[in-house]
């Protein structure tokens, strides 16, 4: 996660942060009353306020640290090749809260943390294999809320995603602002989200001017990417692009590279995180041989963002305006 401008911080922490003059909402009292919430289409009751929250993963963490939740924290579990994180809006929640592990959360470091839900989605923490699932932690009398990206949607068995990837960062914030009793700071960090969107759509190119845009995540022998359900489908589209796998009805999923090469992209954005630098991805891109007719590899338009830009998370406004700024300078050199 590379360092945002300072403007870039206070415009993504507006309420949360009280260095660039946000107004704090205390959440709500623990013993308030039952709170019920639809989650990935069913109705969920929460008995209580959660004390001891654990998340998974950075995007859902910082989740939480927008909202002002920390204090309702018992820690999170991420692996630790997620970037740089001394330089983000929520400094504060990191330094605050303990980290449990640098893999994915298990049964024992929840029950270890006395937690009283866990916030995860599917392939971010949750999971079929070792029965990490909101119905094993139900057992132990543990509630779960699942992230609305990862929601599955039945049409494969492991398909994912329910609705357009901004929607779904909104749906989580009113959400978790309803359960934690702090809908004011939700409504305020959403309504300065559209805002920040809106501002990039109106400068973004139109028609024929929109450059196709192709996400890779990791994969040589087939790549991995992302499909309409995914943050970066939106974050491209807000951006001024195209999504070249919008057809996919997926979130995150592999694909061949012969479909990226009939699609030819004009633009591919790397997805920066794990064992194989940005860098390390760009040239294996830029060498590969069937790629070598494709636009975005004979121009080397190569973009790069940060793992948790592009998926959910209250970093994903911020992004299409990088992207946005990007993709302008492409359509007005085409």
């Amino acid at each position: 996660m590379r360092k945002l401008l300072a403007t870039a911080l206070c415009l993504a922490a507006t309420v949360t942060a009280t260095g660039c003059g946000a107004t704090v909402e205390k959440p709500a009292d623990a013993k308030s009353s039952a709170v019920t919430l639809t989650n990935c289409g069913r109705e969920v009751t929460y008995d209580k306020v959660p004390e001891r929250v654990v998340t998974n993963d950075v995007g859902i963490t910082e989740l939480m640290f927008a909202l002002g939740l920390e204090g309702r924290m018992a820690g999170f579990a991420m692996p630790d090749d997620k970037g740089d994180l001394t330089g983000v809006p929520w400094k504060g929640g990191y330094e605050t809260v303990k980290w449990l592990s640098k893999d994915q959360l298990t049964k024992e470091n929840v029950l270890d943390a006395r937690a009283d839900l866990v916030f995860a989605g599917w392939n971010y923490g949750f999971r079929e294999e070792g029965g990490f699932t909101p119905e094993a932690l139900k057992k132990l009398g543990i509630p779960s809320y699942v992230l609305t990206e990862s929601c599955r949607n039945g049409r494969t068995e492991s398909s994912r995603g329910i609705m357009a990837p901004l929607d779904a960062l909104y749906a989580d914030l009113t959400n978790l602002g309803k359960l934690f009793g702090v809908e004011k700071r939700a409504a305020a960090l959403i309504s300065d989200f559209k805002k920040q969107v809106a501002q990039v759509r109106a400068k973004a190119p139109t028609g024929a001017g929109r450059p196709k845009v192709f996400l890779y995540d990791s994969g040589q022998d087939q790549p991995f990417t992302s499909g309409r359900f995914a943050a970066p489908e939106q974050i491209i589209s807000e951006a001024g692009g195209t999504n070249v796998m919008h057809d996919v009805a997926d979130s995150w999923t592999t694909v061949g590279w012969e479909t990226v090469v009939e699609r030819d992209p004009d633009v591919i954005v790397i997805c920066d995180y794990g064992d194989v630098s940005a860098e390390q991805k760009k040239r294996f891109l830029l060498s590969y041989g069937p790629l070598r007719n494709v636009s975005a590899v004979r121009h080397k338009r190569i973009f790069v963002l940060d793992y948790v830009d592009l998926v959910e998370s209250p970093r994903n406004p911020s992004a299409i305006a990088r992207l946005g700024t990007y993709l302008r300078t492409v359509a007005g050199r085409r």
